[in-house]
């Protein structure tokens, strides 16, 4: 897959590169081959000639990093409503596996098409039907696909381990410079240790991120502790061996199975304490934080500051529309400043540059910098915009406030009826 792209100069009021200050005035010149060339004051960004620049008023962010998304579950929102975990799990599988191949990819299509509506250039997606890398590799997106892999019974572990070998293979015709393939073996809660083990090997070998749903739920907690439980209850009613050992925490129970270490995104992590804390800052693990998601489903909030103070790379997420709806980044960065008393800087770092460097991405995407991805989100600004509350300023907005969207300087999305200014 090659990479369609274009030049391009923007200017804006505000340039915002997350890299260094915002640059009051500014423009991004993006280069032909999609990279950028020139970020700085308009006045000393060239201006190659038959190029026509294109003005905006409001600022020019980068392109935003959703950390966690679903995006195969488009369509989806308010059709789960279990209040427990286990059973909302339960009945979000279901609405899954009664759609068609073609209803799911045509999901995966609009989630594309969602994420660049709310400014959100690159997506760090995890789902079964191979459906999203096919949509991002014909869109010309940018993304990481995990590809999820199921199995709670011991026995399952070689099949699903050889069935997700040979579906990899078949996937890896989507992949290119920006669209690139990962595993997922799911949650602690539908994925064996013996499978979790083998899927971790095979990532290691072929050179691939993981990702995995961990400390999601009190009830995936009961059942490593001692097999209590609603997924305790479903593995008996089903003939499943109980985990082994029990008596583990989620993450000491991934660690026993060898599946964290640097590549290892980590998504959710609410149900952790000092001790799962300091395992994961061990093995150099990132983060994928979903607040809202985390609060919807009732299961706590997770503990940002600390895994912030233990330096681990943390990327703030949406999680699917079944959880929470609409897609909006830039309201789970707020609830992250919220959550752990941050500044708006630093909350909206974890849906740009952090983001970006908790899925080994910060060399490519993630600020406007020269020699990056020419990735650009247009955001509306209020009329007068207090300079020294920039920042604050840009955090309110919503996904509504997101005037255009460009990838690889391709202009991938324009708000209805949204003249250049």
């Amino acid at each position: 897959m090659t990479v369609t792209a274009r030049a391009r100069r923007i200017a804006a009021p505000w340039v915002v590169p997350m890299d260094r200050p915002p640059v009051p005035e500014g423009a991004v010149l993006v280069a032909e081959g999609g990279r950028i060339s020139a970020v700085g004051p308009a006045h000393d960004v060239p201006e190659p000639p038959g190029l026509v620049t294109e003005r905006f008023s409001g600022a020019l962010l980068p392109g935003l990093v959703n950390a966690h998304t679903h995006l195969e579950l488009t369509g989806l929102a308010g059709q789960a409503e279990a209040v427990e975990f286990p059973e909302w799990i339960r009945q979000v599988m279901a609405l899954k596996a009664a759609r068609t191949p073609a209803e799911v990819l045509s999901a995966a299509r609009q989630g594309v098409r969602d994420c660049w509506a709310a400014g959100v250039t690159t997506v760090a997606d995890t789902g079964d039907s191979g459906a999203v890398i096919e949509a991002l590799a014909e869109a010309d997106g940018s993304g990481i696909a995990y590809h999820e892999v199921f199995g709670p019974h011991p026995d399952q572990a070689a099949g699903a381990t050889a069935g997700a070998t040979r579906r990899l293979e078949e996937l890896r015709r989507f992949t290119g410079p920006r669209v690139r393939l990962g595993l997922s073996p799911h949650a602690p809660y539908s994925v064996s240790g013996p499978l979790y083990a083998a899927v971790a090997s095979l990532a290691r070998a072929l050179n691939l991120p993981l990702a995995v749903h961990l400390a999601e739920s009190r009830e995936e907690s009961l059942l490593l502790r001692d097999g209590s439980g609603g997924f305790g209850d479903a593995w008996r009613a089903r003939g499943i061996p109980l985990p082994a050992p029990l008596g583990r925490s989620p993450v000491e129970w991934l660690d026993l199975h060898g599946v964290l270490g640097p590549g290892t995104l980590c998504i959710h992590a609410v149900t952790v304490g000092a001790r799962d804390l300091d395992l994961l800052a061990g093995h150099r693990v990132a983060i994928a934080h979903c607040p809202r998601s985390n609060r919807r489903h009732g299961q706590g909030a997770a503990p940002l500051a600390a895994m912030l103070e233990r330096g681990l790379p943390v990327g703030a997420g949406t999680d699917s529309v079944a959880s929470v709806a609409p897609l909006d980044l830039l309201a789970e960065a707020r609830a992250a400043r919220e959550l752990a008393g941050l500044t708006a800087e630093a909350a909206l770092l974890l849906a740009t540059l952090g983001a970006a460097s908790a899925l080994g991405l910060e060399s490519e995407v993630g600020s406007l910098t020269p020699g990056k991805w020419g990735d650009v989100a247009v955001l509306d600004l209020p009329a007068q915009v207090d300079a020294t509350r920039l920042t604050g300023t840009l955090l309110s907005r919503s996904a509504a406030d997101v005037r255009a969207t460009y990838v690889a300087g391709r202009e991938v999305w324009r708000r209805p009826h949204s003249p250049e200014r």
